[in-house]
């Protein structure tokens, strides 16, 4: 088994909160926007956020990512107040009827990420940007003691897709996440989480390489999440749609966890839970 020889992660202080990598965690996504790549994660009504909130908690998810800002390829840009304003909307919701949950919030706007720190108690950013998109996102992460989610992209979600040129594309996002690690530790930012960011400036091949080499990323001592729930290198080369890569997904996560991802971002939370389950017995039971 790859992850057999891997190191486990170190401790995640969110809120005060240890969370621990012995069994790895599944991240919930929840997207309160109209216009997701997935048509069947959209929820953007009060009746159809409680739904899916208790869809995601119910089928056992650890985290809930929640989102405003589609940063699927072509995505209408929207202001950082109608952001907020669908961010908000679900933060009351989560906040009202699981008001322990682990929240994580997906934005690369600071002012986005200072409000709900302040006003909803979040205790992740996931920046898909890595902090290149707001300059202050950094200081402002580092200011609210907040965990912080450094994730691989370049350009904007417009244009990333014109950016996959690599020589290496393992060896170049590994040295880019490092410079950025490096710089928040110099600015007290402790509680990190790395993500290589598949889809985002990639090509199909090149998400597969930086999949099959994924544990290269356990050298920089951080806990590893991998998103790679219905993205367009499941479904685009077996000419389905996203709503229907819920298998390909479920492969596609059991790699990673054998190569030492401690968390995966899912849309379907019942078959993460699964799949983490059953790859946890055999863990435990190889030699």
């Amino acid at each position: 088994m790859i992850i057999s020889n891997t190191p486990q992660a170190p401790f995640l202080n969110v809120g005060g909160q240890l969370i621990d990598f012995a069994t790895p965690k599944v991240m919930g996504i929840m997207n309160v926007t109209p216009d997701s790549f997935v048509p069947g994660s959209r929820t953007f009504d009060a009746d159809s956020i409680a739904k899916r909130l208790h869809e995601i908690l119910d089928q056992g998810a650890d985290i809930i990512d929640i989102g405003g800002y589609s940063s699927r390829p072509g995505a209408d840009d929207i202001s950082p107040d109608e952001e907020y304003s669908r961010l908000a909307r679900g933060l009351e919701i989560i906040r009202r009827e699981a008001p322990e949950a682990i929240i994580s919030v997906d934005t690369f706007r600071a002012s986005v990420a200072r409000k709900c720190v302040e006003e909803w108690g979040v205790g992740i950013i996931n920046d898909i940007s890595g902090s290149d998109l707001d300059p202050e996102m950094a200081e402002t992460v580092a200011d609210l003691r907040v965990a912080y989610i450094l994730m691989h992209m370049r350009g904007t979600p417009a244009t990333m897709q014109s950016l996959t040129d690599y020589s290496d594309v393992t060896a170049e996002v590994l040295e880019h996440i490092a410079r950025r690690v490096d710089h928040l530790h110099s600015l007290g930012v402790n509680d990190i989480i790395i993500d290589p960011g598949f889809g985002f400036a990639k090509t199909i091949d090149q998400n597969y390489r930086l999949l099959d080499e994924l544990a290269i990323f356990r050298t920089l001592g951080l806990p590893l999440l991998a998103a790679l729930s219905r993205k367009s290198m499941i479904w685009r080369p077996l000419g389905i749609s996203p709503d229907e890569a819920g298998e390909g997904t479920i492969v596609l996560d059991t790699v990673a966890l054998l190569h030492g991802a401690d968390i995966i971002r899912v849309h379907d939370v019942k078959a993460a839970r699964q799949t983490v389950r059953l790859l946890s017995l055999l863990r435990e039971n190889s030699k």
